[in-house]
């Protein structure tokens, strides 16, 4: 079994592998895995309050406000057993501080990639509409070039997977959480990892983790 009693939260920018390391994390160690994006989209799909809350901002075009997520997270956070992997959540230092204030973490994960590293994956990125499904070249790469697996249905790449709209999403993701990162420091807990792919970051995750938690490794090596 995991520790009784375990906090942390995941950073990094779009694309930089934070998915991919969360799962293993939550593999490996049993962690709640709470996504802010996963549970926000099924408040707005059960029409919640939250949920109608948020969504009148989305419709919009605007960023759910800060005291709105803060609310939101809160009350994720109090439905789930103390021993979470927080993603998506803080994105600002309004969002770090009061998280802090009602959840000491134990450790702060961020994922250090190379903005060009980035770019040149996300642009080799397609996507199947209807269901979701990516495929990427070079790795995941479609049966057929161009079209889905399972219905045969083109692929299409994303507005926001273009190359100067991720560049911009970039430097917007390194301007809004530049704070919150540094906030972590300041409190002694963050811990950084370095690499180009999931594959070369997560042995040096598991590696911090298992000074934290007692060792659940179900397959470390996956």
């Amino acid at each position: 079994m995991a520790t009784k009693f375990f906090k942390t939260v995941i950073l990094g920018a779009p694309a930089s592998g934070k998915g991919t390391i969360s799962e293993r994390i939550v593999k490996n160690f049993n962690l709640e895995h709470v996504s802010s994006g996963d549970k926000l989209r099924q408040h707005i799909q059960n029409k919640t309050s939250i949920g109608n809350e948020a969504q009148k901002f989305i419709r919009e075009g605007k960023l759910v406000p800060d005291e709105v997520m803060i609310k939101f997270i809160s009350e994720e956070l109090n439905n789930v057993k103390p021993v979470w992997l927080l993603d998506g959540f803080p994105r600002t230092l309004n969002q770090a501080e009061a998280l802090w204030k009602i959840h000491k973490l134990d450790v702060a994960l961020n994922l250090v990639v190379p903005f060009p590293v980035i770019i040149d994956r996300v642009k080799g990125r397609w996507v199947h509409l209807g269901s979701g499904r990516v495929y990427n070249v070079g790795f995941n790469e479609p049966k057929v070039p161009g079209k889905d697996d399972i219905t045969g249905e083109p692929l299409v790449q994303r507005e926001d997977d273009k190359p100067e709209v991720v560049l911009k999403r970039l430097e917007a993701y390194e301007k809004q959480t530049r704070p919150v990162i540094e906030f972590y420091q300041d409190k002694g807990i963050l811990k950084e990892f370095v690499g180009n792919t999931s594959n070369e970051i997560w042995p040096k995750v598991l590696e911090c983790l298992v000074t934290y938690i007692p060792i659940q490794i179900t397959n470390q090596h996956k």
